[in-house]
């Protein structure tokens, strides 16, 4: 790793001059639709385009979207679910010179509208006639076409390429302006390091078009590489997201350490080659950074947050233990102490700030909040550099760790979260006169949020749904405990390191069934981290989200030696009804056999 005169700078390697700096991303599509017209482009649940077909859709939509009005550097929202339309919808909002502001229909009426307002839509592409947004923002179907050929807009790499909503610690999600040079510029430097293969790939779309890291899994159709929506009910369930990508033979997947966890079983077990494997979301666990190394699994590590365009560092997952690795192509990294001096010792923890072409503009609409975090660069005359709030050291050869943050932000199953902007949503609930939230693990890997209230009249299950009414469910807290009083620190403020541990049903008998009720309840207990469960108990009301109930199932398939499903438990109303389906599951006979452990390793491109 080589460094500047100032050592705490980790040089980056020269920005790639290639078609995707050059000429965009548009512009390698057209290529990419002009070389292989026939090639498959796009598999959903509701079929297949191949590339000529997707020109033709997205170059109606877009001449649609021009003929309605919208204009080079207007926002365009996206309220689609994970079929066809969606990208489709993405690619026309870029043709029509538009940035594209996801607005996910899994979300609550009341955020969507807000995240509507907040950017200023010009238009929303929607399968509904009147979706969650403000009056007179124009709705179009992603069926719409519009006269005339379309003359592609061909966008500035200065121009806004989308506006993605984050977390906010005031409780106001902030959107974040992406340019397209920048967006063009991850691409780039992605292939410029290897992560991306020469030759056409097959690339599964995993995450929510509502986080930043579906962007780095989207564009790849922009280069000629097949693209995999994977729809929701096959993200939530391990089995049948392996046989997806068996399917349709997937050379690439991005997913969380903590999906992983979840499908390393099935995916390892299948006997097919193990795609490869772009980690990000969170820190990469010791065991999990040894599974892959030891194993041949080939796998990258990446990070970089929103505001530096997804990915601003990157390392092979071999070697040395967890690290960050080195910045991507025309990225700058600081490591720098609260007075903005260099940390140079080894094992010192400072704060890591970026710096390059990667930078978002900032934040849409809110410039006091963009200054406060984009400053700028000592070591780059006139650039800027963002401040990311992550804590990080070298080690002893030099390797870069991640350690931690310096303020509240959380990292959740891989969302991004600021508490504060959870307080904010339960301190305006009904009843409540003072609120906090934190996270509790209350089982190794699996972090949970916990609200703590006063308020007379304050009541868990009545807030916890009015909260779901509100907020998108990795927002809503998987408990809500009610205080007399939050504790408080010598200088008046809430002293979060002093909160109980969360409050949790009380105990109660068995139900009295034995045999597969016990065992059902028992493994509910161990993975909700409640001391008992009844009958009627919901998982979801228990604190229960998609990876909890991914273990329930993974769990019960090994003590009971059962086929079951995610939907088996996410459809049950309580555990009455879903102890009754793995009772039904475990008369028709034992789960199928599972082949040997298996992997490859890949050459190292």
């Amino acid at each position: 790793m080589t460094t500047f005169a100032e050592p705490a700078v980790i040089a980056p390697a020269p920005a790639p001059a290639t078609a995707a700096t050059a000429s965009g991303l548009l512009a390698r599509l057209r290529a990419a639709v002009a070389a292989h017209p026939g090639r498959p482009a796009v598999h959903a649940a509701d079929g297949s385009l191949d590339f000529a077909a997707l020109d033709r859709r997205t170059a109606a939509l877009a001449a649609a979207l021009r003929a309605a009005g919208v204009r080079r550097g207007d926002r365009v929202g996206v309220h689609l679910a994970r079929t066809l339309d969606l990208p489709v919808a993405l690619l026309a909002v870029w043709r029509a010179g538009a940035a594209y502001v996801p607005l996910d229909p899994a979300y609550p009426a009341e955020r969507i509208a807000f995240t509507a307002a907040d950017a200023g839509l010009t238009a929303v592409v929607s399968a509904e006639a009147a979706p969650p947004v403000p009056a007179g923002v124009v709705v179009l179907r992603p069926d719409a076409a519009g006269p005339g050929p379309l003359q592609d807009a061909d966008p500035h790499p200065l121009d806004p390429a989308y506006v993605i909503h984050t977390s906010g610690s005031t409780g106001r999600p902030k959107g974040v302006e992406v340019p397209h040079g920048a967006v063009a510029d991850l691409a780039a430097g992605l292939e410029d390091i290897g992560a991306y293969r020469p030759g056409p790939s097959v690339v599964a779309w995993n995450a929510s078009v509502s986080f930043d890291a579906s962007v780095q899994q989207w564009i790849r159709i922009c280069r000629g590489d097949t693209l995999v929506v994977v729809d929701d009910a096959r993200r939530a369930d391990p089995a049948r997201l392996v046989a997806l990508l068996a399917e349709h033979a997937v050379t690439d997947l991005d997913l969380t350490p903590s999906h992983w966890q979840l499908l390393r079983e099935p995916l390892l077990g299948g006997g097919a080659s193990v795609p490869r494997l772009f980690m990000g979301g969170e820190p990469v666990p010791e065991r999990t950074w040894r599974e892959l190394a030891d194993g041949g699994i080939e796998a990258f590590n990446l990070y970089g947050p929103t505001e530096c365009t997804v990915d601003a560092i990157a390392a092979r997952i071999t070697g040395p233990g967890p690290h960050l690795g080195t910045p991507l192509p025309g990225v700058r990294v600081h490591l720098l102490d609260e007075r903005l001096a260099p940390v140079t010792a080894p094992g010192a923890v400072g704060e890591l700030y970026l710096g390059g072409p990667g930078l978002a503009h900032g934040y849409a609409g809110r410039p006091g909040l963009t200054a406060g975090r984009f400053v700028a660069d000592p070591t780059a005359p006139g650039e800027r550099m963002y401040r990311t709030g992550d804590q990080a050291r070298r080690s002893a050869d030099g390797l870069l760790e991640y350690v931690g943050r310096v303020d509240r932000q959380v990292k959740v199953r891989g969302f991004r979260i600021e508490l504060g902007e959870v307080e904010h949503a339960v301190a305006a609930l009904d009843g409540v006169t003072a609120a906090a939230v934190t996270v509790h693990e209350p089982a190794p890997g699996d972090t949970r949020l916990a609200a703590y209230v006063t308020g007379p009249s304050a009541d868990p299950a009545a807030l916890l749904a009015a909260l779901r009414h509100t907020l998108p469910g990795h927002l809503v807290p998987s408990t809500v405990t009610v205080l007399d009083a939050l504790p408080l620190t010598p200088n008046g403020k809430v002293d979060h390191r002093a909160l109980p541990a969360p409050a949790v049903p009380a105990a109660a008998p068995s139900d009295g069934g034995g045999g597969v009720a016990e065992q059902v309840a028992e493994v509910w207990r161990t993975v909700l981290g409640v001391p008992e469960v009844l009958p009627a108990d919901d998982f979801l009301t228990l604190g229960g989200h998609s990876l909890a109930a991914l273990r329930v199932v993974h769990l019960l398939r090994r003590k009971l030696n059962v086929e079951l499903q995610l939907r088996h438990l996410l459809d049950a109303p309580d555990l009455a009804a879903f102890t009754t389906t793995v009772r039904h599951a475990a008369t028709t006979g034992p789960a199928p056999a599972r082949p040997t452990l298996t992997a490859r390793r890949p050459a190292v491109r």
